[in-house]
């Protein structure tokens, strides 16, 4: 049993924005508000210092045998003195800005640029920016941002880097900056950025090949945008003008050379359109990462070429997506394999063929991306329909199996995914 230790260290803090904002303002933010306060208010080097603090008051708690505790005294005077000179460093003209990238693979790093502007009267010495806390995915990777100087009037621009390891939409709250008082234990109030928000994606398996299974059916043309503004037609050649042709179809050169007019002949144009199919009934979070990170390669590699792709992510629900030929961009797919969440109910062949079925009228092809195998009974009632269908199986194991079960089945195994190895499917 795989323990995931790092969420179980945020099991009290919600996951979403919407959950922390509910925790302040219940009771137990309320409660330990003071304490928060407290701490946020000290510099890196003042949560040092109390805690050296709190040691030395440890050692001199019996003031008979030693005088230790007229260190602690002193240690903590200091800690005092600086918490009580904050006020006086308020950042009251300096406004904070975050821009970050709509997206980011998982496992990557991400770069928050923090542009810092200082419309006050006068110069601010000694600011850092401090980011939010991150959800149990997350951590920083950098060094803390700072400046040692903002004249007035001017703007800085610094940058944080964080990785995060778990995939969807991600909510952080405002980043801050504050002014370091003398003596370098506190900080200011801070002043607040907005909150931010990014989608981690999955990554893009590493398909070099892929042999799309034949269908019987192509789709005509007509579909909006699909190959240029108009109509969805390729230029067969041209004829002479007859009555009630489109004036826009003339073609004046030819018309000047043969002293008649002419007119631009056009016919229907017929493109394949592929489905892939994603069963999320994956309870093993591994192998799901892997599924996912498959079947984005699989999409990846398909909108190279000129199909339209449907994507269609099997759970609870079809979730489906059309990309290629300006209809849509491998991006799309990737923010809506960001947002798959495993289905906790297991889909038989005839229930999935039922979900799918509102589709395949549209299909030539359909990859189905799946971990099992039901013996080809899906494959063979889709291939009925007219359409061809392809598996590519994930095994959880090490090692794909030594042969495949059908001739139109691949397995991969999900080290193999995790490694970054070539495919070819």
């Amino acid at each position: 049993m795989n323990v995931n230790f790092a969420r179980l260290n945020h099991i009290l803090i919600p996951q979403t924005k919407a959950g922390r904002d509910r925790l302040r303002r219940g009771l137990v933010g309320r409660l330990i508000r003071p304490l928060s306060a407290f701490y946020t208010a000290l510099s890196d080097e003042g949560r040092l210092w109390a805690t050296a603090s709190l040691i030395v008051g440890g050692f001199g708690l019996d003031v008979h045998a030693s005088e230790v505790y007229l260190l602690w005294a002193a240690l903590t005077a200091l800690l005092f003195a600086s918490l009580l000179m904050q006020r006086f460093y308020r950042l009251g003209a300096v406004a904070l800005v975050v821009t970050v990238p709509r997206r980011v693979t998982i496992g990557d790093e991400l770069r928050f640029t923090l542009t810092l502007r200082n419309d006050g009267p006068g110069d601010e010495h000694a600011l850092r920016v401090r980011g939010p806390f991150l959800s149990w995915d997350g951590r920083w990777t950098g060094e803390e941002p700072r400046v040692a100087l903002l004249r007035k009037g001017e703007s800085a621009r610094v940058e944080a880097t964080a990785r995060f390891l778990d995939r969807g939409e991600h909510h952080l709250d405002p980043f801050s900056v504050v002014a370091l008082v003398p003596l370098g234990l506190a900080v200011g109030p801070a002043v607040s950025s907005t909150g931010c928000r990014f989608l981690v994606v999955p990554r893009i398996a590493r398909v070099l090949r892929l042999t799309t299974p034949m269908g019987r059916r192509h789709q005509p043309g007509g579909v909006a945008l699909a190959s240029k503004t108009g109509e969805s037609m390729d230029l067969l050649g041209v004829r002479p003008y007859r009555p009630g042709d489109p004036v826009r179809h003339l073609h004046a050169r030819s018309w000047a050379r043969l002293g008649q007019p002419v007119v631009r002949e056009y016919q229907e144009e017929y493109f394949s359109r592929i489905g892939v199919v994603v069963d999320t009934a994956i309870a093993d979070a591994r192998t799901l990462e892997a599924t996912i990170s498959l079947a984005a390669g699989v999409v990846a590699r398909l909108s190279r070429g000129e199909a339209l792709i449907d994507l269609l992510v099997v759970g609870g629900e079809v979730h489906d997506l059309t990309i290629g030929r300006h209809l849509g961009f491998l991006e799309q797919a990737l923010d809506l394999l960001a947002c798959v969440q495993p289905s906790k109910e297991l889909i038989g062949p005839e229930a999935l063929l039922a979900r799918l079925s509102p589709h395949l009228h549209r299909l030539s092809c359909v990859i189905v991306v799946t971990t099992s195998w039901d013996g080809g009974l899906l494959s063979e009632r889709i291939q009925g329909s007219g359409t061809g269908c392809s598996t590519i199986l994930v095994e959880a194991g090490n090692k794909a199996r030594s042969g495949p079960p059908a001739p139109s089945v691949q397995t991969v195994s999900v080290a193999a995914i995790e490694r970054g190895e070539a495919l070819s499917l």
